[in-house]
């Protein structure tokens, strides 16, 4: 296949053990996102790749392919890598299991520019919304140069200020990328974390330490990572007030 959708599934996260079956609204987060990835490519290039028996049950019950992975794998990165093992595509998107609220034309954008932009990984950002708090680990965040590349990706506060009441539109990571083959070959055959994706637990500060470059491209302000169960009720939320309009 030319391109697919690979989305990374879990079972044992450690912040939150079963996330991508947990349900919102009675309906389960990794088939929310499987059904948003549905309107982009056809359900046959779109793949989930899990180490657990459950979530692939689950999958194929609703008429979605699913490929089994190790249990070793360090990153869910290094899962789609072992997927495309399989499935041999020259462009894999990387969407993530546990952003229920991405939108189809974010997906598309990530998909162009990885036309436009061959040589780069490419990966979505937006702004930091005063809901999600600069300060809060969960969320990484980007600084970037006059190209739209990344400069760096942190948990912690950057860019940093010397003048403590300037103001600082701060940028945060998107989690869709798009990835060619080889650059997913060179991430998995590197063989362990990173250094300073290892102290960050970032995956694609291993490509930015490979020296690959990573074109940044902005995404809406829709998308909510669910990386705790206390997110969960921030999305239903977000869903509640996106249904009423």
């Amino acid at each position: 296949m030319k391109k697919v959708i690979i989305i990374p599934a879990r079972f044992n996260s450690s912040r939150f053990p079963g996330k991508p079956l947990a349900k919102i609204y009675k309906k389960e987060m990794i088939l929310r996102v499987l059904e948003i990835c549905s309107g982009v490519l056809n359900k046959k290039k779109i793949f989930v790749a899990t180490d657990n028996k459950k979530i692939k049950k689950f999958v194929e019950v609703n008429k979605f392919n699913a490929i089994m992975t190790s249990p070793n794998c360090p990153t869910g990165t290094d899962r789609i890598a072992e997927a495309n093992n399989k499935i041999k595509s020259k462009i894999i998107i990387n969407v993530q299991g546990d952003e229920p609220t991405i939108k189809k034309a974010d997906i598309k954008k990530i998909i162009d520019a990885k036309k436009k932009f061959p040589n780069h990984v490419i990966c979505g950002y937006t702004a930091i919304s005063k809901k999600n708090n600069e300060k809060n680990t969960n969320v990484p965040k980007v600084v970037l140069n006059n190209k739209s590349e990344l400069v760096y990706i942190s948990r912690s506060v950057i860019p940093g200020k010397k003048e403590i009441k300037k103001k600082i539109n701060y940028l945060k990571q998107v989690c869709i990328y798009a990835f060619n083959n080889y650059q997913l070959k060179r991430f998995k055959d590197f063989g362990k974390k990173s250094n300073l994706e290892k102290l960050e637990d970032i995956e694609i500060l291993r490509f930015f330490e490979l020296g690959i470059p990573i074109k940044m491209i902005l995404l809406s302000k829709s998308s909510i990572a669910v990386d705790t169960k206390s997110d969960i009720k921030i999305v239903e939320n977000f869903l509640e007030i996106k249904n009423k309009k």
